[in-house]
């Protein structure tokens, strides 16, 4: 069944004063079991902002972060890191816009082989990598992607959700609303329930800093 998760991008890179808005978002997401939390290095400090939003919480949900470096050892520290804020366990650990992909794949796979990673997982945004992201999905290293997929943005379709229904990976959609550009002329539910409708994406993530908006998106594919 396809679900709704929550990106973090822009929206969780807050300072003390927007931790509060960032907690009722949780609050909202975890209420109504909002299954994944996406969030990245990348992002500045939204890990650690998404890390204290869930405080004990943590264990009731899934989070998703990202490696985001072309250095294995920042890679590691970055890792460490991640561990820290999440109870030592990171549940879809992906390779951020495919930086160095080669080299972090064999240490991700002794991670997961630990257990303090779930899944290994891949991410771009952009069409112009969907070639190199089609080699690292038919590597068989890695168990999901992430690429954006709304009404407006679309390239994924035939290639890349087809491949990766081919191999049996699960497909995360991020910008499901267009990064909020589609909001002005279309209705954020529908553009969910759009991106959703296709079978084989598994979560659309849209990002939020609305307590508000945020019950809106699940109640517009969940009922």
């Amino acid at each position: 069944m396809p679900v709704v998760g929550l990106g973090t991008w822009q929206t969780f890179d807050v300072g003390a004063s927007g931790e509060a808005a960032a907690r009722a978002v949780v609050d909202v997401m975890l209420e109504l079991d909002g299954p994944l939390f996406d969030t990245s290095p990348m992002y500045g400090r939204a890990e650690a902002v998404l890390a204290r939003a869930l405080g004990e919480r943590r264990g009731r949900t899934r989070v998703a972060t990202k490696i985001w470096t072309d250095s294995p050892r920042e890679a590691r520290a970055q890792l460490a890191a991640q561990l820290d804020l999440y109870g030592g366990h990171v549940d879809l650990q992906q390779i951020h816009n495919l930086v160095a992909w080669r080299e972090h794949l064999p240490w991700l796979e002794a991670e997961r082989e630990a257990g303090r990673i779930g899944l290994i997982g891949a991410t771009h945004y952009s069409p112009r990598a969907f070639g190199e992201l089609e080699e690292v999905m038919r590597t068989g290293r890695i168990q999901a992607i992430q690429v954006p997929y709304n009404v407006a943005e679309n390239e994924a379709s035939e290639r890349i959700l087809a491949l990766a229904q081919e191999l049996g990976l699960g497909v995360v959609a991020m910008r499901p609303l267009g990064g909020g550009g589609l909001v002005g002329r279309h209705d954020p539910g529908e553009l969910l329930r759009w991106t959703l409708s296709d079978e084989r994406v598994h979560v659309a993530i849209p990002a939020t800093s609305s307590a508000e908006h945020a019950r809106a998106n699940l109640a517009a594919v969940c009922g």
